[in-house]
Order: C-alpha cells, then sequence, then structure tokens
C-alpha cells in the first residue's frame, strides 16, 4: 500500500447527470517516492572504516484476496468476513448473535472481558416484506451536505470502533485519478464500505444495513452524511446490464415466497454472478434445505474497481431494492430456487442524492418493445438448464457423501518462547488493522510489564540466549570458517579462554569451543595477520600485560598462540594498515600506563616491539579511522579517568603525533565513529559509564571535532553500536545499559541529533553489544554481552528499528494481575496492572505500540483481579476490582477522560479471586459471576445498569474455585458458566436457564490443579470448545464442543513448567486460534499454532 500525505481539502467541481454543478471539497494527494538504503559500516582485515551504502531490494505488490463472493451480506455473519476467511467459526445461523461474536473474540483480548449482548431485530431471512406499515422509505439524507470523507464520517466516530483509522486506510488506498470518473473521497466512500473491521467489532457496512432494515429510522441520523457521499458516487456508476445475480441460504424459504409476493430487501444487498459459490460448503453446501435466490436486477453497479478487495466481482444492489416472486422450482431434494424479477416502486424507496441522479437506468421502449418476449423466455430458459445442472449435481452429491473433515489434534506445533523471568499474566493486544498481535507478559519478580513484538512470519521470540567462559567482556564477529555465515568469538575476562560460537546460519549458534590465552581476556579482533586468506584471532589479556595471537584453519578451529608483550593493563586493541606497506600492525589501549601501543607487522603472523604514545588517564575502548581525510588511519580512544577522548592524528610512515582532547562527561568507556549528520564527515559518539548520557562530537572533516552535544540512555551506559536499523537512511545508536539490564535505541533524525531512547531488556551486566545480519535474512540483528551471567543475548531484527526481545515498562513492585482496555476514548489500547498494596496502575497506550509510564490510582483494599466492562451503559469502560482479603468487589466508573469515580464497594462470598460478565437474564445491563475460592461456590449478580448490583444468588461449585468464565456451550442463547475447581482436579459446568438462572454444576475431571479456562472453536468445527490449564500437571486439557452443551472427547498438550495463564490469539494471521501459555517456573511461554486444515 502506497503511503500518501493528505493535505487541506480544496474546491472541486464535478458535473452531474443534469449538468448541475455541485462544489465539494478533495484532497490533493501527493506520495512520498523515495529509495531506502542502509547507512554501514563494513569492517575487513585492517578493520578500518570503509563506507559503502547497502540498497535493499523490495518487492512491490498488491495484496489481494482471491475469494467468492457470500450471497447474504448479513444473514452469514458478515459477507465479507467469511468470504476472506473460509475458516471462520461462527455458521450462518450464528450470524446475528453479537453474543457468540463476543465470545469467539473475547479470549484475545482478555478472557474475562466481556461486551453487552445487543440483540437485534432481524428477521430470519434479511429480508422485508412489503406490507401495509413497513419500513419507510429512506428520505431526508440529501438534506445534508456533501462532505469530503473524512468529514462525512466524523459523527460515527463515536459509535463505531476506530472508524477514523479505516477512514484513513479508505483514502489512502484510493488511487489518485480513481476510475469512472469518481473523486478520491466517493472512490474512498466505496472502499470503506466494503472494508471488514477488526474482529469483534462490527463493520461500517454492517451496523449501516443493521439501521436500514429496522424503521427506527432516527437512529439512520449520524449515518447520513456518509449516506449522500456513498449514493453520489454509486450513481454516477453505470448500470450493468440486465442480468440474474444469485443470493443462498441454508433454509428452506419456499414457503415464505409463493409467486406474486412483493418483496423489498432494505439492506445495500452484494451479489454475485459467479455459480461456483453454491460448491463450497461454508455457503449452501450439499446437504440440508437450501434455498437459492435467482434475482433478475436492473440497476445493480460494479464496485469492483473500488472495492477494498480488488478480485471480487461483486454487483451492489441499492437500499430500497423492490422485486417480485415470479417462481419456485426444486430440481434436487432439499434444494430450492426461487425467481426473483426487480420492478420499480410504485412508491419512493431510496431518494436520489441530488436533482438528476438515476436510481433506475433509463428505459427505452423501442428496445424493450422489441425484446419483451424474448428476455423473460431467456431467463426462463437459463432457470432450467441451471435447475436441470444443480439436479443432477446435489443428487449424485446426496447418494455419495463423504465423511467431514473433522480435526482432531489443532495444536501439533509447540514452540517455547523464553523471557528469561517468571511470568505471571500474559495479554495479547492487537495492532494495525488487526495485522499484528503484541504479547504482553507481567514479570512481578523483576517490578517490569514485558512487550513481545509479533512480526510478520516471525512468531513471539524474547531474547535467544547462548553460554560464554566466564565474564565476558567483548564480542566480535567474524566468517571463521568459511560458509558464509556469521560466527562470534567472545572475550572472557573471568578466565584464561577465548569462546568461539559457529553460526548455524538461522540466527543460532553452536556450543562454544573455548581456546586458552592470557589471563583476563578484555578485547578480541579477528584479522588475517599471516596473509592465508584466513582468519585469525588476536586477544588483549588485561592481566598479564600481553596480547595473544592465535591462528585461524578454513574449518574454524584455532592453534598456535603466540604472545607479544605490551603496556600495563591492555584493555582493547584494534588492527589497521598504518604504515601503508600492505601488511596488518595492531594498536592497543595500555590502561595501567595511560599510553597507546603500536605494533608494526612483518605480514607473516609476528610483530614488532610496541611504541607507545601517551593518552589520557586510563585509556579504555580503541577505534582506527581516517578522521582527516588523508587516506592515513587515525586512532581515537576515550579516557575513563580524564573525562575525555583523544584523537592522535597518523603520520605517511605509521607514527603518530601527540593527542589532541575533547572534553565528555564522566568515566567515557566506549567510543564509535559513523556520519550522524550526513556530511559526510566522520563524528564520534562516546558512552559516559558515569553519568547515563552519550556524547555526540559532531566532525569537521579535518581531524577535529566540535562540542559534545549528550544525550539520555540507561544506568551504566557501556557498550555501543551505530547502523541505520529502521531503514530511513539515517544512523541510529544502541548502547548497553549495565546496571539496568537494559538496551537503548536513540534513531537518528540524520542531522547528527537523537530522538529519546527506547529500551529492551537484557540478561544481567550487559556490557558490549554488536550489529550484524546473525540469521542471513538481510535484516540487522543484535548480540549482547552479558557480564555477570556469563551469556550473550541475540535479539533478531525484524528490518523497521524493532527487535525480537523484551520492552521493559516498569511496574509496582507488587503487580499481581493485569488487564487491557481503552480507558481514556483514544482509540489505543491501555493496560491495567493491579498491585497488592492497595493501589492499581494504568499504563497509556501510544499510537506507536508503546506505553507511557505508569498512572497510579489508590484504592481503600487490597485487589489482586481486574475486569473491565461498560457495566452503567454510557459507552465509557468501568473497572470492577476484586479484594480477596476483604470478600468484595469495589466498581470504578470511568469517565472516559481517564478518570474514575468514588468507588463503591459490595460483598461477595469467601475469598474472591476471578470475576466474569455478561447479560445472564437478557435485560440489556451487564451481570457478574464471581468465584468464591473458600467458599466452594460462585456468586451471581444482576446488574442495573447504572454500575450497581442486586443481591447475590449462590450456586455450589468444587473445591476451591479458581476461575470462571461465562459463554454459551449449547447453542440455547442463553449464557452458562464454566468454573475451574483448583481443589478438586475438575472443571464444572452450569448450564444457563431462561431468567439468568442455572442449573447444578456437571463435572469433568482434568488434570491436577485447574487454573484458567479460555472457550473458544479450537478445532475448527464451528462448536466451542474449553481449554484449561493444569498448573500441577504442567498441560492444557481440551474438550472439544458437540455444539450442544456436550464434550465427547478431549486432548491433553504439554506446556512449560507451573503454567499460570492463557488467552487465545491469531498469531500468524492464518484466520485461526494459537494459544499463548505463560509457565511461571519455567520462565518462557508455550506457543500452540493451530494446524487444522478446515
Amino acid at each position: 500500500m502506497s503511503m500518501r500525505n493528505i493535505p487541506a481539502y480544496t474546491e472541486q467541481t464535478v458535473i452531474s447527470d443534469n449538468h448541475e454543478i455541485t462544489n465539494y471539497r478533495r484532497p490533493k494527494s501527493k506520495k512520498n517516492m523515495r529509495v531506502q538504503t542502509m547507512f554501514t559500516t563494513n569492517v575487513l582485515n585492517d578493520e578500518a572504516a570503509t563506507f559503502r551504502p547497502y540498497f535493499r531490494k523490495k518487492n512491490a505488490q498488491v495484496q489481494t484476496d482471491l475469494t467468492g463472493i457470500l450471497l447474504d451480506d448479513e444473514l452469514m455473519n458478515g459477507v465479507r468476513q467469511i468470504s476472506r476467511n473460509k475458516n471462520n467459526i461462527m455458521s450462518d445461523t450464528l450470524s446475528n448473535r453479537e453474543d457468540i461474536d463476543d465470545i469467539e473474540y473475547s479470549n484475545s483480548i482478555r478472557k474475562n472481558s466481556s461486551h453487552v449482548v445487543e440483540e437485534q431485530n432481524l428477521t430470519k431471512t434479511n429480508i422485508q416484506y412489503e406490507t401495509e406499515g413497513s419500513i419507510s422509505p429512506i428520505l431526508g439524507y440529501i438534506d445534508v451536505p456533501l462532505l469530503p470523507l473524512a468529514n462525512a464520517c466524523a459523527p460515527l466516530y463515536d459509535l463505531l470502533h476506530n472508524c477514523s483509522f479505516y477512514v484513513k486506510l479508505a483514502l489512502e488506498e484510493t488511487p489518485e485519478q480513481p476510475p469512472d470518473g469518481l473523486s478520491i473521497d466517493e472512490s474512498a466512500a466505496i472502499r470503506l464500505y466494503t472494508i471488514e473491521w477488526d474482529s469483534p467489532h462490527r463493520s461500517l457496512y454492517s451496523m449501516l444495513n443493521y439501521h436500514l432494515k429496522n424503521n427506527d429510522r432516527e437512529k439512520l441520523i449520524p449515518y447520513f452524511q456518509y449516506i449522500k457521499l456513498l449514493l453520489t458516487a454509486l450513481v454516477k456508476l453505470p448500470c450493468v446490464p440486465p442480468l440474474t445475480v444469485w443470493r443462498g441460504v441454508t433454509k428452506n424459504l419456499s414457503g415464505e415466497f409463493p409467486p406474486g409476493t412483493k418483496v423489498t430487501w432494505w439492506a445495500f444487498s452484494s451479489c454475485t454472478t459467479e455459480m461456483t459459490v453454491l460448491e463450497n460448503n461454508m455457503y449452501l453446501g450439499n446437504q440440508g434445505d437450501r434455498t437459492l435466490f435467482s434475482v433478475e436486477v436492473m440497476n445493480g453497479r460494479t464496485i469492483k474497481a473500488h472495492s477494498h478487495f480488488v478480485t471480487e466481482d461483486e454487483i451492489l444492489l441499492f437500499s430500497g431494492t423492490h422485486m417480485v416472486v415470479q417462481s419456485q422450482l426444486s430440481p434436487a431434494p432439499e434444494l430450492h430456487i426461487i425467481h426473483l424479477k426487480q420492478v420499480i416502486p410504485e412508491e419512493m424507496t431510496l431518494e436520489p442524492p441530488f436533482e438528476g441522479a438515476h436510481i433506475y437506468p433509463k428505459v427505452r421502449r423501442e428496445w424493450y418493445s422489441k425484446k419483451r418476449i424474448v428476455i423473460p423466455m431467456c431467463t426462463l430458459a437459463v432457470l432450467l438448464v441451471v435447475a436441470a445442472v444443480l439436479g443432477c449435481i446435489f443428487a449424485l452429491q446426496h447418494k455419495t457423501i463423504t465423511a467431514a473433515y473433522v480435526c482432531t489434534d489443532p495444536y501439533s506445533v509447540i514452540l517455547s518462547a523464553g523471557v528469561d523471568t517468571s511470568p505471571l499474566n500474559v495479554l495479547a493486544l492487537s495492532y494495525k488493522n488487526n495485522t499484528q498481535t503484541s504479547m504482553i507478559v507481567l514479570a512481578p519478580d523483576d517490578f517490569n510489564m514485558y512487550v513481545l513484538l509479533n512480526k510478520p512470519n516471525k512468531i513471539y521470540s524474547a531474547e535467544l540466549t547462548f553460554d560464554t567462559g566466564k565474564e565476558p567482556y567483548a564480542i566480535i564477529a567474524a566468517d571463521f570458517n568459511k560458509d558464509n555465515y556469521t560466527d562470534l568469538a567472545v572475550a572472557n575476562e573471568g578466565d584464561k579462554a577465548i569462546s568461539v560460537l559457529l553460526s548455524n546460519g538461522d540466527g543460532t549458534f553452536a556450543i562454544q569451543t573455548q581456546y586458552t590465552v592470557g589471563n583476563g581476556i578484555s578485547s578480541a579482533i579477528a584479522v588475517d595477520v599471516n596473509n592465508d586468506t584466513v582468519l585469525d584471532l588476536v586477544v588483549a589479556n588485561i592481566n598479564d600485560n600481553t596480547i595473544s595471537i592465535l591462528f585461524g584453519s578454513p574449518d574454524g578451529t584455532f592453534a598456535v598462540q603466540y604472545t607479544y608483550d605490551v603496556g600495563k593493563r591492555p584493555r582493547s586493541v584494534i588492527s589497521g594498515d598504518f604504515n601503508k606497506d600492505m601488511k596488518i600492525d595492531i594498536a592497543v589501549s595500555n590502561q595501567g600506563d595511560d599510553t597507546v601501543g603500536v605494533l608494526f607487522g612483518n605480514g607473516d603472523g609476528t610483530f614488532q616491539n610496541q611504541t607507545t604514545y601517551d593518552v589520557g588517564i586510563e585509556p579504555d575502548n580503541i577505534i582506527t579511522y581516517d578522521f582527516n581525510n588523508d587516506t592515513y588511519l587515525d586512532l581515537a580512544v576515550p579516557n575513563a579517568g580524564a573525562r575525555t577522548v583523544s584523537i592522535l592524528l597518523a603520520n605517511p610512515d605509521g607514527t603518530f603525533q601527540n593527542q589532541r582532547t575533547y572534553g565528555t562527561l564522566n568515566t567515557p568507556n566506549s567510543i564509535i565513529a559513523q556520519d550522524f549528520n550526513n556530511d559526510m564527515k566522520l563524528d564520534l559518539a562516546v558512552a559516559n559509564l558515569g553519568d547515563n548520557l552519550v556524547s555526540v562530537l559532531l566532525g569537521n572533516g579535518d581531524g577535529t571535532f566540535q562540542e559534545q552535544q549528550t544525550y539520555e540512555a540507561g544506568s551504566g551506559t557501556s557498550g555501543l553500536v551505530s547502523a541505520d536499523f529502521n531503514n530511513d537512511s539515517k544512523a541510529d545508536l544502541i548502547v548497553t545499559n549495565y546496571d539496568e539490564l537494559t538496551i537503548s535505541i536513540l534513531f537518528g533524525y540524520g542531522n547528527g541529533s537523537f530522538q529519546p531512547h527506547i529500551d529492551y531488556a537484557a540478561d544481567r551486566g550487559p556490557r558490549a553489544v554488536i550489529t550484524n545480519f546473525f540469521n542471513n535474512d538481510t535484516v540487522l540483528d543484535l548480540i549482547v554481552v552479558c557480564q555477570m551471567v556469563n551469556k550473550i543475548n541475540i535479539l533478531l531484527g525484524n528490518g523497521d528499528g524493532t527487535f525480537h526481545g523484551r520492552i521493559p515498562y516498569a511496574t509496582h513492585n507488587s503487580s499481581n494481575f493485569m488487564t487491557s482496555g481503552d480507558f481514556n476514548n483514544d482509540n489505543i489500547v491501555d493496560v491495567v496492572v493491579t498491585n497488592s498494596d492497595k493501589t492499581f496502575s494504568i499504563l497509556y497506550g501510544n499510537v506507536d505500540e508503546s506505553f507511557q509510564i505508569p498512572t497510579n490510582y489508590t484504592v481503600a483494599i487490597d485487589i489482586i483481579f481486574a475486569l473491565a466492562a461498560d457495566f452503567n451503559n454510557d459507552t465509557k469502560l468501568d473497572l470492577a476490582l476484586v479484594s480477596q482479603l476483604n470478600n468484595s468487589i469495589i466498581m470504578l466508573l470511568g469517565d472516559g477522560k481517564s478518570n474514575f469515580n468514588n468507588p463503591t464497594t459490595f460483598s461477595v462470598g469467601k475469598s474472591p479471586i476471578c470475576i466474569a460478565t455478561q447479560d445472564f437474564n437478557k435485560d440489556k445491563k451487564l451481570d457478574l459471576v464471581v468465584a468464591n475460592y473458600y467458599g466452594k461456590n460462585i456468586s451471581v449478580f444482576f446488574g442495573n445498569g447504572d454500575g450497581s448490583f442486586r443481591n447475590q444468588t449462590t450456586y455450589q461449585t468444587g473445591a476451591n474455585p479458581r476461575f470462571v468464565i461465562a459463554v454459551d456451550l449449547n447453542n440455547d442463547y442463553i449464557i452458562d458458566l464454566v468454573v475451574s475447581n483448583e481443589g478438586q482436579n475438575t472443571i464444572g459446568i452450569l448450564y444457563g436457564i431462561s431468567g439468568g438462572t442455572f442449573q447444578p454444576m456437571v463435572k469433568y475431571t482434568v488434570g491436577r490443579q485447574p487454573n484458567v479456562i479460555v472457550a473458544n472453536d479450537f478445532n475448527q468445527d464451528k462448536k466451542l470448545d474449553i481449554a484449561v490449564i493444569n498448573k500441577g500437571s504442567n498441560n492444557i486439557y481440551m474438550l472439544f464442543g458437540d455444539g450442544n452443551g456436550g464434550f465427547p472427547s478431549n486432548k491433553t498438550y504439554t506446556t512449560g513448567s507451573s503454567p499460570i495463564d492463557m488467552i487465545v490469539a491469531d498469531l500468524n494471521n492464518d484466520g485461526k486460534r494459537d494459544m499463548i501459555v505463560a509457565n511461571s517456573a519455567s520462565k518462557d511461554l508455550t506457543i500452540l499454532l493451530n494446524q487444522c486444515l478446515n
């Protein structure tokens, strides 16, 4: 999809059919066209900086869904949702039940979050007969002004979820010169009609048609501006020639449509000209009662050129389409064909959008008089042929019915994602039009909430971890065994060995091989010192005052160590051809005597004695680049004890001039060179360990540098690396924060300044960082050396500046639960975290999927659970908090502006632990059910619709009810309850009865210590199943439903150790329900990917 800037609107004139001028505003669209490059540093044998622009190749393509057109927009659960997604769990018989839609998707947002049941007054066929006192015509909308799409939809922003996002999407997808002579806004209005909202929210077309089919025309008023723009666009499209289109339902409606019956379809109706749709079981199938409508239409419009789905040949009929039943046929058992013919109604059903607009085509009587006999005869012939063919097909299929596919093992693929902490809760939040789901993990042991981003083709993963030697201090990346994969060498300061990890080419590495060198390895480089085309290792031994040379072999092994004396406490080593004799030389920073030593190479792997140059106090990490553009390599080193950087400019003979120093902050310890302001001159960045800041010194190109500019990072800044991580052709910075256990990313503006840092979690003691293409996918990845745990962390890149790692957000020191919702009505998901010290925190979400610093709220009593829902019917989210110690529920009514009113409290059973909400008694007011852990029961409270509740009714459960959900398991349109009995190793089902009461519990034995329960269609058979995690058995117990409340089969799936939370979400965008389990003891997540074929 191309991105377009949408500026202010300007006047545009369009000539209507009757040459009447209509003025409306049209956006001037501009497209940003740019080539994305990556400005990186290539380290060669001499490790000098060689800059090379890296051009990334991109495949530009239009993504479409190749699907058929469904026959009934609303009846079969939404024309677009099912036709795009053949794996939708809800059949057409459930399409009008929004409570079932809520059940399907609620667990992907938060397991106990529910929505108010909205009863829709739809007929079973979604077709209105023309009778006395029937629905009023569509009038009055023409009196509103004709506005641009964004303005026309403004009244809908508070009615339709995230409407502004889809308006922007429709405008962005619309070409600058739409076909059929439409303006951008007109074409986008049609495109917006075809877009399916992210589940479980109803789309614009769904809500518009719902109100069109109901007689309360007052509720249509907010849609008037959009209707006018949509109809203005549709009437400008040419009418298709008279033709036959098809619609169908899986019911026998022949008795309701005798010949001569007049029928009006008040909704906009999507039809198809393709008969192949009948072959799909999602539509008519080959069994059971089926009714096929054959409709002769005269004024349909083809909207393919303006549709969100460009491959669908969709014919759209106007609201108020009037027809008469012509005949009926029944060519096969249980198959009924009803022939409808569109006629112009005697009374207006739809007012044209402007004077001179044509809802119906102009009929040329002379032509029609010649054809008035031929057309009906041809239509009858077509119907007879179709009926005969269908009769043969369905009759044969009726005799040779094959067994339907049943998925008995949905989760044969199980993955694990380590999080290096004990997760307590897990959430899945959807972003970017529901195509990307991020995972939120609550880790109270770390006082953090972590965000794990999910990217296309990369299921969740935190950082990968590999063992090293003792106290790793530095790391390098190079191809040691010539297999075109990047390997690693780690300098271990705490022992006398260097670790080599050969790459597997997929971002993972083989077990380390250690090579003994000197004592206290502080630095290492890979370079071919003996000119045999194989990389060797040069190692600094800080406790021996030496450097070691290990000669490499083509298979990636190393042998024959040579040692050379240098200065005191050599901290860092670098290589380059300083005297231009085509032989590798070495420079080393000697921290103990405040010098830099240079050893000229002989070209055979041996080196001359060092020549030293004075620098500042405690020189640290040394680098070599040509800072003054004279083609000779210069040296730069930060002086940790002097708050300076020393620059040693080179002479042509390989010697160096006296140092020039530039000020930094406290304890500068790491330095890199890069062109941060795109002036083709090298700049410097320095990590200041003592001030938690990064200093940037812009270069003048002559070996001198400007005064430092500082940028905040985390605590204990140490290692640095620079590259273009988000592909905007600007150099970025990454710094390790030793004390804070994080790494920080500072995205560059391209002018030498940087954005505020974004952090990722790391193991303890992150000391150094490098970047390269470690999994061979042309996307930059990161490797972090974690000194205190003797490990390295690998964060695979996503190509957009994000990485597969944990993004930490500090929480309270006593957090115990979290849930999500939009509490400030900005259409961005926020996260609520409950704390055991009588507080809860809300982390308000940002547009870029990050979160703000927690906002803390105080309550009077301890809380352990939270549920977000609209309890007082004001369309704003409220909070119900569970206090286990006080045996009560705290109700906080929200105002949609991040505020909550004074809490109200009511008593429940003994030791409440979990709550769920639904409308149990069908009064359109949310009710509550509470699991009372030590009461061996659940409490049901009927809501009054104002945030208050009536007295409780209790129902017996098993021992220690731990979790409860409210769903309709037996398809009787009545909510049932499912509870996990932790002390009895069972789950119990209490089937609902009319009036909001429940039958005695039916028990099913599961594993040990059952905990969280979710209900969804896991095996894709359109029947709700149940899954429960068993903390004591380390597994998931899954019960497959038969749709009638029974569970005839089950399956067990292994998890990590002590599973404690579980959610359902579509992680890989395949339309199937995947599962994520948080395992507290094994400190990881179990990810179960759905493999069902249906």
